[in-house]
């Protein structure tokens, strides 16, 4: 399962329904990360992705349904524009708060 910190706005905006993108940059430490839940055979396969808000372990959290692509974000949701990312399409909730 991917396990990933996010600030307190996007945290709540993804809880609120608002949010429907969480972004991580195409980076080697991502790469890694995002290819051990998803594997090389990543379209149209939905995982489990657990938001966390913030580092510590006993903070809120949000367990979501996500498809993974590789593209260019939103900027209200905290992309940059013209930049490419790991594209985490959130599909639905499935688990509420503190639910690891």
């Amino acid at each position: 399962m991917l396990i990933l910190p996010i600030k307190k706005k996007w945290f709540d905006m993804i809880k609120s329904g608002e949010k429907k993108e969480e972004y991580r940059e195409l980076k080697q430490y991502y790469h890694i990360r995002i290819k051990k839940v998803f594997g090389l055979d990543y379209k149209n396969k939905e995982v489990e992705v657990i938001f966390r808000n913030g580092y510590r372990k006993d903070n809120p959290t949000i367990t979501c349904k996500c498809k993974l692509r590789v593209g260019q974000g939103k900027e209200e949701w905290g992309a940059e524009k013209g930049k490419e990312y790991y594209v985490l399409e959130i599909l639905k909730i499935v688990g509420g708060e503190n639910e690891i």
